[in-house]
């Protein structure tokens, strides 16, 4: 009897695991698409806001796609930058304008606390405050929520993390 009651347990537990693997990605998770737009070659990141997509193009009509949060009203912009550093588990410190309508804000979060709106990476941007971050709010992915930086699942900045390096190009449109 004990050997028949393992057997179904062992089963029902591959079967988990079967199910797990195979389970289909949720409609939002990164995906290669196509992608054809000559204006925007292979290892250039697009960020289109009123899509909140991210995409790095690939090339050849192809793209990896991601779901990310985008500036709140009044706080998108758009325009073309570059990565100017990569960093895992950054500490952050609010901008001036974040501190002013949040003040009990401390002066600095650790990298790695609950608490760091960074999560864990950040693909900081040239010429400003903003950056390309993970989210330890994984609800906030996918729509109008920052302060202008783009926000993404934890797993995907992570992936964009290991394709990317300082000086690629990054393109904010509407």
């Amino acid at each position: 009897m004990a050997h028949v009651a393992s057997r179904s347990i062992l089963f029902a537990l591959a079967s988990c695991l079967i199910a797990t693997l195979w389970a289909p990605p949720p409609a939002d998770a990164r995906s290669i698409v196509s992608f054809r737009d000559a204006r925007y070659s292979a290892g250039t990141i697009v960020v289109k806001t009123s899509q909140r997509r991210l995409y790095y193009v690939l090339g050849n009509g192809r793209a990896v796609s991601y779901r990310v949060g985008v500036g709140k009203r009044g706080k998108r912009w758009t325009g073309r930058t570059m990565i100017s550093g990569k960093h895992l588990k950054p500490d952050w410190s609010p901008p001036a304008d974040v501190k002013r309508d949040i003040p009990r804000l401390p002066r600095v979060i650790r990298g790695g606390s609950r608490r760091n709106p960074m999560g864990a990476a950040a693909l900081t941007l040239s010429g400003g405050q903003y950056a390309i971050h993970g989210t330890n709010r994984p609800g906030s992915v996918g729509r109008f929520v920052s302060y202008g930086c783009i926000r993404m699942y934890n797993r995907d900045i992570l992936d964009l993390y290991r394709r990317v390096g300082v000086g690629t190009t990054v393109v904010v449109t509407r």
